[in-house]
Protein backbone atom coordinates (compact mmCIF):
# COMPACT_ATOMS: atom_id res chain seq x y z
CA UNK A 1 0.00 0.00 0.00
CA UNK A 2 1.30 3.07 -0.83
CA UNK A 3 1.27 5.82 1.93
CA UNK A 4 -0.05 9.28 1.76
CA UNK A 5 2.56 12.21 1.12
CA UNK A 6 2.75 15.65 1.21
CA UNK A 7 4.87 17.85 -1.34
CA UNK A 8 5.58 21.88 -0.02
CA UNK A 9 7.90 23.11 -3.05
CA UNK A 10 8.69 26.57 -4.19
CA UNK A 11 5.86 28.26 -6.21
CA UNK A 12 8.98 28.45 -8.91
CA UNK A 13 12.31 26.67 -9.37
CA UNK A 14 14.40 28.20 -11.73
CA UNK A 15 17.47 26.33 -12.59
CA UNK A 16 20.50 26.61 -15.22
CA UNK A 17 23.63 28.90 -15.48
CA UNK A 18 22.47 32.63 -15.72
CA UNK A 19 19.49 32.17 -13.78
CA UNK A 20 20.77 34.75 -11.17
CA UNK A 21 19.38 37.38 -13.67
CA UNK A 22 15.81 36.28 -13.45
CA UNK A 23 16.40 37.51 -9.51
CA UNK A 24 15.04 40.73 -10.45
CA UNK A 25 12.13 39.70 -12.11
CA UNK A 26 10.66 37.85 -9.17
CA UNK A 27 10.92 41.47 -7.30
CA UNK A 28 9.31 43.81 -9.59
CA UNK A 29 6.36 44.13 -7.25
CA UNK A 30 8.81 44.41 -3.70
CA UNK A 31 9.43 47.66 -2.55
CA UNK A 32 11.19 46.95 0.51
CA UNK A 33 14.02 44.41 -0.10
CA UNK A 34 16.21 41.89 2.63
CA UNK A 35 18.97 40.96 1.15
CA UNK A 36 21.03 38.41 2.94
CA UNK A 37 24.04 37.68 1.53
CA UNK A 38 27.08 35.19 1.99
CA UNK A 39 30.31 38.07 1.49
CA UNK A 40 32.03 36.41 -1.03
CA UNK A 41 29.39 36.28 -3.21
CA UNK A 42 28.43 40.50 -2.57
CA UNK A 43 30.42 41.53 -5.72
CA UNK A 44 28.78 39.11 -7.87
CA UNK A 45 24.72 40.39 -6.82
CA UNK A 46 26.58 43.88 -6.70
CA UNK A 47 24.79 44.81 -9.89
CA UNK A 48 21.35 43.41 -9.33
CA UNK A 49 21.29 45.48 -5.91
CA UNK A 50 22.01 48.54 -7.83
CA UNK A 51 19.22 47.50 -10.54
CA UNK A 52 16.71 47.21 -8.14
CA UNK A 53 17.67 50.35 -6.51
CA UNK A 54 17.55 52.38 -9.06
CA UNK A 55 14.01 50.92 -10.11
CA UNK A 56 12.45 52.79 -6.59
CA UNK A 57 12.75 49.67 -4.23
CA UNK A 58 14.72 50.04 -0.80
CA UNK A 59 17.38 47.69 -0.23
CA UNK A 60 18.84 46.75 3.10
CA UNK A 61 21.90 44.39 2.96
CA UNK A 62 23.73 42.35 5.38
CA UNK A 63 26.57 39.73 5.21
CA UNK A 64 26.38 38.72 9.00
CA UNK A 65 26.48 35.08 8.41
CA UNK A 66 27.89 32.85 10.99
CA UNK A 67 28.33 29.21 9.40
CA UNK A 68 26.58 26.23 11.57
CA UNK A 69 24.69 29.44 13.07
CA UNK A 70 24.18 29.95 16.50
CA UNK A 71 20.60 31.21 17.59
CA UNK A 72 22.19 34.26 18.87
CA UNK A 73 23.49 35.26 15.35
CA UNK A 74 19.50 34.49 14.45
CA UNK A 75 18.73 36.88 17.12
CA UNK A 76 21.39 39.83 16.66
CA UNK A 77 19.85 40.18 12.93
CA UNK A 78 16.14 40.57 13.99
CA UNK A 79 16.54 43.95 15.40
CA UNK A 80 17.15 45.85 12.22
CA UNK A 81 15.08 43.95 9.65
CA UNK A 82 12.22 44.55 12.05
CA UNK A 83 12.90 48.44 12.15
CA UNK A 84 13.57 48.19 8.15
CA UNK A 85 10.21 46.38 7.78
CA UNK A 86 11.01 44.60 4.54
CA UNK A 87 7.90 43.17 1.86
CA UNK A 88 10.30 40.60 0.92
CA UNK A 89 13.55 38.66 2.35
CA UNK A 90 15.92 36.96 -0.29
CA UNK A 91 18.69 34.78 1.16
CA UNK A 92 21.98 34.26 -1.06
CA UNK A 93 24.62 31.79 -0.10
CA UNK A 94 25.13 28.10 1.33
CA UNK A 95 22.98 26.49 3.79
CA UNK A 96 23.96 28.70 6.59
CA UNK A 97 22.58 31.59 4.91
CA UNK A 98 19.28 30.59 3.39
CA UNK A 99 18.22 29.01 6.73
CA UNK A 100 18.79 32.14 8.45
CA UNK A 101 17.28 34.31 5.90
CA UNK A 102 14.03 31.80 6.12
CA UNK A 103 13.85 32.13 9.86
CA UNK A 104 14.39 36.37 9.84
CA UNK A 105 11.29 36.13 7.39
CA UNK A 106 9.03 34.39 10.11
CA UNK A 107 10.72 36.12 13.00
CA UNK A 108 11.58 39.54 12.42
CA UNK A 109 7.60 40.88 13.19
CA UNK A 110 8.00 39.76 16.70
CA UNK A 111 5.12 37.76 17.03
CA UNK A 112 6.91 34.76 17.64
CA UNK A 113 10.29 34.16 19.80
CA UNK A 114 13.24 31.68 18.69
CA UNK A 115 12.20 29.30 21.17
CA UNK A 116 8.64 28.65 20.21
CA UNK A 117 9.15 27.59 16.48
CA UNK A 118 11.64 25.18 16.91
CA UNK A 119 10.13 22.22 16.24
CA UNK A 120 7.79 20.66 13.37
CA UNK A 121 4.86 22.75 12.78
CA UNK A 122 5.60 25.55 15.32
CA UNK A 123 5.60 28.41 12.87
CA UNK A 124 2.50 30.51 12.42
CA UNK A 125 2.97 32.23 9.65
CA UNK A 126 5.24 34.10 7.06
CA UNK A 127 4.38 37.91 6.45
CA UNK A 128 6.37 38.37 3.21
CA UNK A 129 7.89 37.03 -0.04
CA UNK A 130 10.50 34.67 0.61
CA UNK A 131 13.26 34.06 -2.08
CA UNK A 132 16.22 32.03 -2.01
CA UNK A 133 19.72 31.16 -4.25
CA UNK A 134 22.25 28.79 -3.32
CA UNK A 135 25.89 28.82 -3.60
CA UNK A 136 26.75 25.53 -2.55
CA UNK A 137 25.86 22.37 -3.86
CA UNK A 138 24.55 20.34 -0.68
CA UNK A 139 22.34 21.27 1.88
CA UNK A 140 19.17 22.05 -0.65
CA UNK A 141 17.89 24.65 1.47
CA UNK A 142 16.52 26.45 -1.14
CA UNK A 143 13.57 24.38 -1.84
CA UNK A 144 13.20 22.77 2.08
CA UNK A 145 10.94 23.03 5.24
CA UNK A 146 13.66 23.15 7.38
CA UNK A 147 16.16 25.43 8.58
CA UNK A 148 18.98 24.15 11.44
CA UNK A 149 20.58 26.65 14.43
CA UNK A 150 22.92 25.47 17.03
CA UNK A 151 21.97 25.77 20.42
CA UNK A 152 25.34 26.93 22.24
CA UNK A 153 24.41 25.94 25.73
CA UNK A 154 23.39 22.74 25.11
CA UNK A 155 25.91 22.30 21.84
CA UNK A 156 23.72 20.50 19.87
CA UNK A 157 22.02 21.73 16.74
CA UNK A 158 18.00 22.55 16.40
CA UNK A 159 15.63 22.28 13.96
CA UNK A 160 12.49 24.31 13.10
CA UNK A 161 10.82 22.60 10.32
CA UNK A 162 7.26 24.20 9.20
CA UNK A 163 5.35 24.74 5.37
CA UNK A 164 6.06 28.68 6.22
CA UNK A 165 9.74 28.00 5.03
CA UNK A 166 9.25 26.63 1.59
CA UNK A 167 10.35 29.76 -0.08
CA UNK A 168 8.18 31.42 -2.82
CA UNK A 169 11.33 31.59 -5.37
CA UNK A 170 14.30 29.28 -5.33
CA UNK A 171 16.80 30.31 -8.04
CA UNK A 172 19.29 27.28 -8.46
CA UNK A 173 22.25 29.03 -10.43
CA UNK A 174 24.94 26.56 -11.13
CA UNK A 175 27.83 29.32 -11.91
CA UNK A 176 27.22 30.66 -8.44
CA UNK A 177 28.95 27.13 -7.14
CA UNK A 178 32.41 27.66 -9.23
CA UNK A 179 33.92 29.60 -6.75
CA UNK A 180 33.82 27.18 -4.00
CA UNK A 181 37.35 25.69 -3.32
CA UNK A 182 37.81 22.08 -3.33
CA UNK A 183 37.18 20.75 0.47
CA UNK A 184 33.92 23.07 0.48
CA UNK A 185 32.81 20.83 -2.63
CA UNK A 186 33.49 17.86 -1.43
CA UNK A 187 31.70 18.66 2.09
CA UNK A 188 28.86 19.52 0.79
CA UNK A 189 28.22 17.07 -2.19
CA UNK A 190 28.76 14.53 0.48
CA UNK A 191 26.26 16.19 2.33
CA UNK A 192 23.34 16.38 -0.50
CA UNK A 193 24.50 12.69 -1.17
CA UNK A 194 23.40 11.58 2.33
CA UNK A 195 20.17 13.39 1.91
CA UNK A 196 19.58 11.20 -0.91
CA UNK A 197 20.89 8.29 0.36
CA UNK A 198 18.85 8.46 3.97
CA UNK A 199 15.95 9.42 1.85
CA UNK A 200 15.50 6.38 -0.26
CA UNK A 201 16.98 4.00 2.75
CA UNK A 202 14.44 5.71 5.09
CA UNK A 203 11.54 4.11 7.02
CA UNK A 204 9.16 6.19 5.72
CA UNK A 205 10.49 6.31 2.48
CA UNK A 206 7.68 6.96 -0.75
CA UNK A 207 7.55 5.98 -4.35
CA UNK A 208 7.61 9.83 -5.57
CA UNK A 209 10.59 10.18 -3.38
CA UNK A 210 12.58 7.23 -4.55
CA UNK A 211 12.66 8.65 -7.93
CA UNK A 212 14.38 12.17 -7.21
CA UNK A 213 16.96 10.52 -4.41
CA UNK A 214 18.18 8.19 -7.03
CA UNK A 215 18.63 10.19 -9.51
CA UNK A 216 20.32 12.45 -6.75
CA UNK A 217 22.66 9.67 -5.82
CA UNK A 218 23.10 9.21 -9.63
CA UNK A 219 24.55 12.50 -10.60
CA UNK A 220 26.70 13.22 -7.66
CA UNK A 221 28.46 9.81 -7.84
CA UNK A 222 29.56 10.92 -11.03
CA UNK A 223 30.14 14.16 -10.75
CA UNK A 224 31.67 14.79 -7.32
CA UNK A 225 35.24 13.89 -7.61
CA UNK A 226 35.60 15.86 -10.94
CA UNK A 227 33.86 19.37 -9.56
CA UNK A 228 36.35 19.14 -6.37
CA UNK A 229 38.95 18.37 -8.97
CA UNK A 230 38.53 21.36 -11.07
CA UNK A 231 35.88 23.61 -9.65
CA UNK A 232 35.24 25.60 -13.36
CA UNK A 233 33.72 22.59 -14.70
CA UNK A 234 30.91 23.65 -15.72
CA UNK A 235 29.24 20.17 -16.67
CA UNK A 236 30.21 18.47 -12.90
CA UNK A 237 28.90 21.80 -11.19
CA UNK A 238 25.54 21.65 -12.81
CA UNK A 239 25.14 17.83 -12.06
CA UNK A 240 26.36 18.61 -8.25
CA UNK A 241 23.74 21.67 -8.40
CA UNK A 242 21.10 19.28 -9.71
CA UNK A 243 21.65 16.53 -7.13
CA UNK A 244 21.66 18.82 -4.46
CA UNK A 245 18.24 20.14 -5.16
CA UNK A 246 17.29 16.48 -5.50
CA UNK A 247 18.60 16.36 -2.39
CA UNK A 248 16.86 18.98 -1.10
CA UNK A 249 13.24 18.08 -2.42
CA UNK A 250 13.35 14.76 -0.29
CA UNK A 251 13.77 16.34 2.87
CA UNK A 252 10.19 17.71 3.52
CA UNK A 253 8.34 14.67 2.85
CA UNK A 254 10.67 11.95 3.96
CA UNK A 255 13.73 13.65 5.51
CA UNK A 256 16.80 12.47 6.79
CA UNK A 257 17.82 9.79 9.68
CA UNK A 258 20.47 8.60 12.14
CA UNK A 259 23.82 10.19 10.32
CA UNK A 260 21.82 13.27 10.65
CA UNK A 261 20.72 12.99 14.09
CA UNK A 262 24.73 11.59 15.02
CA UNK A 263 25.98 14.44 13.23
CA UNK A 264 24.61 17.05 15.62
CA UNK A 265 26.58 16.68 18.60
CA UNK A 266 29.95 16.74 16.07
CA UNK A 267 28.52 20.24 14.32
CA UNK A 268 27.14 21.67 17.66
CA UNK A 269 30.44 20.98 20.11
CA UNK A 270 32.79 20.40 17.59
CA UNK A 271 32.24 23.16 15.39
CA UNK A 272 32.98 20.41 12.61
CA UNK A 273 31.19 21.21 9.28
CA UNK A 274 27.77 20.17 8.98
CA UNK A 275 28.93 17.79 5.28
CA UNK A 276 32.23 16.58 7.01
CA UNK A 277 30.38 14.97 9.68
CA UNK A 278 27.74 13.63 7.25
CA UNK A 279 29.94 12.27 5.42
CA UNK A 280 32.43 10.80 8.16
CA UNK A 281 29.30 8.92 9.61
CA UNK A 282 27.51 8.16 7.09
CA UNK A 283 29.68 5.04 6.00
CA UNK A 284 29.03 3.82 9.51
CA UNK A 285 25.23 4.27 9.95
CA UNK A 286 25.01 2.34 7.10
CA UNK A 287 27.28 -0.76 8.35
CA UNK A 288 24.76 -0.38 11.10
CA UNK A 289 21.66 -0.01 9.16
CA UNK A 290 22.53 -2.94 6.11
CA UNK A 291 20.20 -5.90 8.16
CA UNK A 292 17.51 -3.85 7.15
CA UNK A 293 17.54 -2.27 4.13
CA UNK A 294 20.01 -4.84 2.12
CA UNK A 295 18.19 -4.03 -0.69
CA UNK A 296 18.15 -0.72 -0.93
CA UNK A 297 21.51 -0.14 0.09
CA UNK A 298 22.32 -2.74 -3.03
CA UNK A 299 19.94 -0.20 -5.18
CA UNK A 300 22.23 2.66 -4.00
CA UNK A 301 25.29 1.17 -5.13
CA UNK A 302 23.56 0.47 -8.91
CA UNK A 303 23.13 3.99 -8.78
CA UNK A 304 26.49 5.07 -8.08
CA UNK A 305 27.31 2.76 -10.76
CA UNK A 306 28.52 -0.60 -9.15
CA UNK A 307 27.45 -3.67 -11.54
CA UNK A 308 26.62 -6.83 -10.45
CA UNK A 309 27.02 -9.94 -12.07
CA UNK A 310 24.59 -11.81 -10.43
CA UNK A 311 26.03 -11.34 -7.24
CA UNK A 312 23.20 -11.48 -3.87
CA UNK A 313 22.04 -7.89 -2.59
CA UNK A 314 23.98 -8.35 0.49
CA UNK A 315 27.42 -8.04 -1.32
CA UNK A 316 26.68 -5.62 -3.37
CA UNK A 317 25.75 -3.63 -0.35
CA UNK A 318 28.63 -3.67 1.29
CA UNK A 319 30.42 -2.86 -1.82
CA UNK A 320 28.22 0.49 -1.83
CA UNK A 321 29.12 0.94 1.30
CA UNK A 322 32.99 0.67 0.97
CA UNK A 323 32.36 3.03 -2.77
CA UNK A 324 30.82 5.90 -0.55
CA UNK A 325 34.05 5.43 2.25
CA UNK A 326 36.43 5.56 -0.97
CA UNK A 327 34.61 8.49 -2.63
CA UNK A 328 34.88 10.57 0.40
CA UNK A 329 38.38 9.84 0.87
CA UNK A 330 38.95 10.26 -2.96
CA UNK A 331 37.42 14.05 -2.39
CA UNK A 332 39.67 14.53 0.98
CA UNK A 333 37.43 14.33 3.24
CA UNK A 334 38.71 12.76 6.52
CA UNK A 335 38.24 9.25 7.07
CA UNK A 336 37.86 8.75 10.82
CA UNK A 337 36.56 11.29 13.82
CA UNK A 338 40.03 10.33 15.24
CA UNK A 339 41.50 12.77 11.83
CA UNK A 340 39.16 15.07 13.53
CA UNK A 341 40.37 15.76 16.48
CA UNK A 342 37.43 14.53 18.20
CA UNK A 343 38.18 12.92 21.20
CA UNK A 344 37.40 9.13 22.21
CA UNK A 345 35.85 9.98 25.61
CA UNK A 346 33.80 12.24 23.89
CA UNK A 347 31.57 9.61 22.71
CA UNK A 348 29.38 8.96 25.65
CA UNK A 349 28.06 12.25 25.62
CA UNK A 350 27.97 12.98 21.51
CA UNK A 351 25.51 9.50 21.94
CA UNK A 352 23.70 11.15 25.11
CA UNK A 353 22.93 14.11 23.03
CA UNK A 354 21.83 12.52 19.44
CA UNK A 355 19.38 10.25 21.38
CA UNK A 356 17.62 13.57 21.80
CA UNK A 357 17.37 14.28 17.92
CA UNK A 358 13.97 12.16 17.86
CA UNK A 359 12.46 13.78 14.52
CA UNK A 360 15.28 12.23 12.66
CA UNK A 361 15.89 9.01 14.60
CA UNK A 362 12.59 7.98 14.35
CA UNK A 363 13.13 7.69 10.28
CA UNK A 364 15.66 5.32 10.81
CA UNK A 365 15.19 1.82 9.03
CA UNK A 366 16.83 0.56 12.36
CA UNK A 367 16.36 1.36 15.57
CA UNK A 368 18.92 3.37 17.07
CA UNK A 369 20.00 2.67 21.03
CA UNK A 370 22.25 4.69 23.12
CA UNK A 371 24.72 1.46 22.80
CA UNK A 372 24.30 1.60 19.46
CA UNK A 373 24.82 5.37 19.01
CA UNK A 374 28.39 4.47 21.23
CA UNK A 375 28.86 1.88 18.88
CA UNK A 376 28.84 3.67 15.75
CA UNK A 377 30.70 6.63 16.76
CA UNK A 378 33.78 4.14 17.98
CA UNK A 379 33.45 2.90 14.97
CA UNK A 380 33.54 5.98 12.99
CA UNK A 381 36.60 7.60 15.82
CA UNK A 382 38.34 4.30 14.52
CA UNK A 383 37.83 4.44 10.91
CA UNK A 384 36.83 1.04 10.84
CA UNK A 385 34.17 -0.72 8.87
CA UNK A 386 32.93 -4.02 10.26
Amino acid sequence: MIQPLTLNTPNTIEFGIGKIATLKDHLKSSRRIFFLVDGPIRDTVEPVLLKIESEGAAVQVSTEVVPEPPIESLENLLAPVKAFDPDTVVGIGGGSTMDLAKLVSVLFTGEQTTAEIIGIGNVKQRPVKLITAPTTSGTGSEVTPIAVLTDTAAQLKKGVVSPHLVPDVAIVDPELTMGMPPALTAATGMDAMTHCIEAYTNRYAHPVVDLIALEGIRLMAAHLERAVTDGTDAEARTAMALGSLYGGMCLGPVNTAAVHALAYPLGGTFKIPHGVSNSVLLPFVMHFNLPSCTARYAEVGRAMGLKNGGELNESLAKRCIGKIYNLSECCGIPGSLQDLKVPESAIPSMAESAMAVQRLLGNNPREVRTEDAVAIYTAAFHGSIG
